[in-house]
């Protein structure tokens, strides 16, 4: 049985929800204050925190700070009579699991405590994390997201992150791909050592051994000095070599050839250099397809997909998008001074009904160009770019009711969409849980 804490200082209401959750299996303790709940968490392990947000000795998101200092694998659920998206994205920020909104159907509650439980106690979701720095690495802030295709990837990373597997990460352009990579090797063996990411579609042919491998000086003409090659360069780290399918067929002999050999030569040297490294790849192509028409080694293929990764389009990762887009803001307002407090409502409403072809780098120019644009305290629809604006008046939502005749097929077809899941189908329609609880009982769907 899990135990879970109730933090609610409504007598009344707390009582009935702690009946309600030990008639279905749960040991619950309830709380009428902050003050009382910090020491049940010294004395007492939980599997669950459900807390009010307004407390009568503090707030709930500070408290949920608290709890995540001292009790990081606890998952917490926050209930609220405000339900804004401002709410909620300042509570995921801070790392709860989720929100609900107060008064809430029973069976929202059981749907909503039993996801919770699911998460692992050792990979907790904490949407924004700041990874170490690693040697030759910047910061690499990650957002972990809650989408279920963003919970997948993050499972994949933690699964192939300690081993010595070469990765082949996938991915329309935009979605993330070295940061990916680079969250793989802070999570590594090596994730102290170098982390060397080359753009193969950035070096020319003629010069693609030398940046590889290195050069003696005067082995060539313009090799006015010794050149330590990128496989040198990341010894003992590991190697990310971005767009791999760019390289040409004599390129792949030599990685193929280095790869198995574990050793270099450089340009004009007679010596040979052992390098320890793990080698991640990435790219946006079909590398199965290029093997098919020749244009890619099989050999060398099958050596970089010991274990792949596919890095899902922003369009697949819905629920995460206020969490980007807040990121995305913090970033810019640190590189352009600048301290914008939000999105108005109409922005949040486009940005979840915009496709976004250009993935999460096209999310995070459009919120660094608006940035850059807004003179007061909110991110509003005027700095927005022509194809987000055009995007609203030529696209009948799909997140969103319309109009009576539709509304039924709608909520049918996103709850299809998601496996009946109606958290992520509340989500995806921009309303409440209990706003669809209603709407389907009004249209007698189970």
């Amino acid at each position: 049985m899990k135990n879970i804490l109730l933090i609610e200082d409504d007598v009344a209401f707390s009582e009935m929800l702690k009946h309600f959750l030990k008639r279905h299996q749960y040991i619950v303790d309830v709380s009428y204050n902050i003050h009382n709940a910090s020491a049940l968490l010294k004395k007492q392990n939980y599997d669950l925190v459900f807390t009010d947000l307004r407390l009568p000795d503090g707030d709930g998101i500070d408290f949920l700070k608290q709890i995540k200092k001292s009790h990081s694998h606890i998952p917490v659920v926050l209930m609220t009579s405000y339900a804004e998206v401002s709410t909620a994205v300042q509570a995921m920020k801070q790392g709860a699991f989720d929100y609900i909104s107060k008064p809430f159907n029973p069976d929202e509650v059981l749907e909503v405590i039993s996801n919770a439980l699911e998460v692992k106690k050792t990979d907790v979701i904490v949407p924004k994390t700041k990874a170490k720095k690693a040697s030759g690495t910047s910061h690499v802030d990650f957002v972990e997201g809650i989408s279920a295709s963003s919970k997948t990837l993050n499972e994949y990373i933690h699964l192939v992150a300690p081993t010595s597997m070469s990765v082949l990460i996938t991915g329309e352009s935009g979605t993330g791909k070295e940061v990916v990579a680079k969250n793989i090797h802070l999570k590594s063996l090596r994730g102290d050592k170098p982390f060397i990411a080359v753009d193969c579609g950035a070096i020319p042919k003629e010069i693609a051994s030398s940046e590889f491998f290195g050069h003696k000086k005067g082995s060539f003409t313009g090799a006015t000095d010794d050149k330590i090659g990128h496989f040198e360069s990341a010894n003992g780290g590991t190697l990310f070599l971005d767009e791999v399918g760019n390289l040409t067929y004599e390129n792949q002999v030599q990685l193929l050839r280095a790869l198995q050999e574990r050793k270099v030569k450089p340009i004009g040297s007679s010596d040979e250099i052992s390098v320890d490294i793990r080698l991640i790849t990435a790219t946006n192509e079909d590398l199965l397809r290029a093997v098919e028409k020749g244009d890619f080694r099989e050999d060398l293929y099958h050596r970089l997909n010991e274990f792949s990764i596919k890095v899902p389009n922003l369009k697949d990762r819905h629920d995460d998008l206020i969490l980007y887009a807040d990121f995305f803001l913090n970033k810019a307002n640190e590189q352009l001074n600048k301290s914008i407090a939000g999105f108005s409502k109409e922005v949040l409403m486009l940005f979840q009904n915009y496709h976004w072809p250009g993935n999460l780098r096209e999310l995070s120019n459009v919120i660094k160009r608006a940035t850059l644009l807004t003179q007061t305290d909110f991110i509003d629809t005027h700095v927005l770019p022509e194809e987000l604006l055009h995007s609203k008046k030529s696209n009948v939502s799909s997140n969103k009711f319309s109009t009576k005749e539709n509304e039924k097929e709608l909520i049918i077809n996103v709850l299809q969409e998601v496996d009946n899941n109606k958290t992520q189908a509340a989500k995806l329609l921009n309303i409440t849980r209990k706003t669809l609880y209603n709407k389907m009982k009004a249209y007698s769907l189970n």
